[in-house]
């Protein structure tokens, strides 16, 4: 596939933090993209929480799963558009690597246990999971991806962080846009999660078809397919539902974006990140279509009774987890017990040279659900009864 002048290419990369030798069979995006799939963290996103935390069924979307959906959603928009395909899912599979337990009702714990140590946020903690905490190589820490990788993990970050960040944070105080591959993953996690909510929550019986064509989102092709396939069993009208919003979503993307990198007449990746607004993007109508189904979910779904109620235990399992290790390192495993001991009087508390807070958080975070849930029940719990 020929790609478009303004598409990520591996010849005009950035590079790699510590320089390698080129790959000979794939190209520098095709070798994050394998990294990524072959490490740890990766592993463990199959039993991170979405919505609903693992155990409360196998059917339900979790990070792993939600991470394939946004890189077969965002490799289809990079095909359409000429874009780079393998730079696109690379992002895509790397961009959940630092969530913590739990979904976002961890990370709000984890980020409230380090409010004194420089605070958390997963973007930045997937970062330095590919930087940093996956060790499997003998010539450089971390994964050792590509400049152009990292930056599309990096979606969010604060003024104040990205000045630690040396050129990975310019474009945040330069006010520059990433390239469009990260733009375009951006937006494909977005679709991922609206959609597949929708789904998750009608299967949970959280939400209800009748709630639901309140939405115009939803709406008009709930009713398309109920026109068109009358006798269709109510679980095969969902799918083709959901089938239909994403694809009708996706094609606004295609053809908005298009148009607007034709208008913009940009012909290199400089250019993009030069450009003053995001290339990649929705029409606004779909914008505010798109606002609506999530101030429908986020009212709806992830404040329901149920889901708030496994996020006020999630909070406890986190926080009550940090306390304990906090207070007796020596719980931890010896691995970050010894990396406890040699961070020494070194450490800063914005991170960049990690002392006990920042090791402990790396740890928990590190968690899957089921292995936080069974550790706070023997460190916390044995506690509490003793």
């Amino acid at each position: 596939m020929t790609l478009a002048p303004y598409a990520a290419s591996d010849k005009t990369s950035r590079g790699r933090r510590y320089q390698e030798t080129a790959p000979a069979y794939r190209g520098e995006y095709q070798r994050d993209r394998d990294r990524i799939i072959h490490c740890a963290a990766f592993r463990r996103l199959e039993y991170k929480t979405q919505v609903f935390v693992n155990h409360e069924g196998d059917l339900f979307r979790t990070r792993l799963t939600h991470s394939i959906e946004v890189a077969q959603i965002g490799r289809s928009i990079a095909r359409a558009l000429g874009l780079n395909e393998d730079l696109t899912e690379a992002i895509a599979l790397a961009h959940d690597l630092g969530h913590t337990p739990f979904g976002h009702s961890g990370q709000e714990a984890l980020n409230q246990c380090m409010r004194d140590h420089g605070g958390f946020e997963h973007n930045l903690q997937s970062l330095r999971v590919v930087e940093v905490l996956e060790e499997r190589y003998a010539e450089f820490p971390g994964l050792n991806l590509t400049y152009e990788t990292r930056e599309g993990i990096l979606k969010h970050c604060s003024l104040k962080k990205a000045a630690e960040l040396g050129e990975l944070g310019r474009r945040f105080l330069e006010k520059k846009q990433p390239g469009l591959e990260a733009q375009l993953v951006n937006l494909a996690d977005e679709i991922a999660y609206n959609n597949h909510d929708v789904d998750d929550g009608l299967r949970s019986g959280l939400l209800g078809i009748d709630q639901l064509c309140n939405v115009a989102l939803f709406s008009e092709q709930y009713l398309n397919v109920e026109r068109t396939y009358p006798r269709l069993t109510p679980r095969r009208r969902i799918y083709e539902t959901v089938r239909r919003m994403i694809n009708r979503v996706v094609t606004d993307v295609i053809e908005t974006s298009r148009r607007l990198l034709t208008e913009s007449g940009v012909q290199h990746i400089d250019e993009v990140r030069n450009h003053p607004g995001q290339l990649i993007t929705y029409s606004e109508e779909i914008r505010h279509e798109t606002n609506g189904l999530k101030k429908f979910l986020r009212n709806n779904l992830y404040t329901h009774e149920k889901v708030s109620r496994m996020s006020n235990e999630a909070v406890k399992i986190v926080q009550e987890l940090f306390a304990v290790f906090m207070q007796d390192p020596r719980l931890l495993p010896a691995q970050y017990q010894d990396k406890i001991k040699d961070s020494g009087a070194g450490a800063k508390a914005d991170g960049s040279t990690p002392g006990k807070a920042r090791i402990i958080a790396d740890y928990i975070a590190g968690m899957t659900d089921r292995y936080a849930i069974r550790e706070h029940a023997r460190l916390c719990r044995a506690r509490e009864t003793a």
